[in-house]
């Protein structure tokens, strides 16, 4: 009886589960048990960057994305423009926008703030979409 009653709760919880739960973001996950901010939390490098359909991760392979718990951010950046290599770092802070679908950056560097659609938000891979160009980027966690 015991073992009966274990096992239809069982039953009912994932029934249940599977059919409450609706993909957050495009590209998953379905199901976490960390919170979306103890996901985002988390120093990230970008390995890929497709822009207008073409790969662009050149173009971002010096970046890092420090993000924090108090909702501070950090980035420094490598990058090249004209054959001069530039240097840049700034903080500022993070937050989830759009009911947690897209996430802001507000640096102190205002050229490089921006909002981003959330593609994917794991512990340790992020995919974020410009939401003013056609520009996706993946990240991973350092």
């Amino acid at each position: 009886m015991k073992k009966g009653l274990i096992l239809g709760f069982t039953a009912l919880f994932i029934t249940a589960l599977s059919t409450s739960c609706e993909k957050k973001y495009e590209d998953g996950p379905v199901v976490s048990l960390s919170t979306k901010q103890d996901r985002m939390v988390n120093t990230w490098i970008f390995s890929y960057a497709e822009e207008d359909g073409e790969n662009v991760s050149e173009d971002y392979d010096q970046y890092e994305l420090y993000m924090n718990e108090s909702n501070e951010a950090e980035l420094k950046a490598e990058y090249r423009s004209f054959g001069i290599i530039y240097n840049a770092e700034t903080s500022g802070t993070w937050s989830f926008t759009n009911e947690s679908e897209n996430l802001l950056l507000n640096f102190d560097n205002d050229d490089f703030d921006n909002e981003y659609r959330i593609l994917r938000l794991m512990k340790n891979e992020l995919w974020l979409e410009d939401t003013d160009q056609n520009l996706e980027l993946h990240l991973l966690s350092k």
